[in-house]
């Protein structure tokens, strides 16, 4: 249901974009790790991801599930709840390789978190937490790399700016654009194969900026 409301939404709200370096797209049971600006980025690279018949499990902070309809809509697709910090954390690593062995692709976000500014411009994606490539070596399964850029003008900023970047959206119809990029191989230990996918996730944003005509300010 996300993806199909994603995929009818972000439409409306931006001229989005898509580009890829395979020519399929990802494929089953893949590792999908995008970089993370906007509360709004998730539709997007939803959207994207459904244009190549992709409908991702996501995973995503605890907190949403507590959001009524949406957590109601989160737990009956079996999206994975991510409780970071608590003796709970690691449970989400174990339900995404469950997903990945149904031959599923799971969405998830390296940074772990938003960055602390108020305006709508890019920036690189920050440091990366170490459960992509933990996930990879978990399960062995492909890890690619997304970048997405044009978010931060859905919505972005506080509470007051992000609703009205979202009502405003359909009437400005900003730059969308998010980039594909190809599976990677991951080298040891974790700390490097971490590293080397933020490298990743950093060609492949600037890749989607590039490719979208300098949608977005640095």
């Amino acid at each position: 249901m996300l993806s199909r409301i994603a995929a009818v939404v972000v439409p409306v709200a931006g001229r989005l974009n898509v580009t890829s370096d395979t020519a399929d797209g990802p494929g089953a049971g893949t590792i999908l790790v995008a970089n993370h600006t906007s509360l709004a980025d998730p539709a997007v690279v939803i959207a994207a991801l459904r244009r190549y018949r992709v409908e991702p499990v996501v995973m995503a902070a605890a907190g949403l599930w507590r959001v009524p309809v949406l957590g109601a809509a989160l737990r009956r697709e079996g999206h994975i709840p991510v409780r970071r910090g608590t003796a709970r954390a690691g449970e989400c690593l174990d339900a995404a390789a469950a997903v990945l062995a149904a031959g599923r692709c799971v969405l998830l976000y390296g940074e772990g978190r938003l960055p602390d500014r108020a305006d709508a411009g890019e920036a690189a994606p920050g440091p990366f937490r170490s459960g992509p490539a933990r996930l990879a070596a978990m399960t062995g399964a492909p890890l690619v790399p997304i970048g997405q850029a044009g978010a931060r003008r859905l919505c972005s900023g506080g509470p007051v700016k992000q609703f009205a970047g979202a009502v405003t959206a359909p009437l400005r119809r900003p730059d969308l654009h998010v980039h594909i990029g190809a599976p990677l191989r991951l080298p040891r230990p974790l700390s490097e194969a971490t590293l080397h996918i933020q490298a990743a996730v950093n060609a492949a944003w600037r890749s989607a900026i590039r490719k979208g005509d300098g949608i977005c300010h640095l």
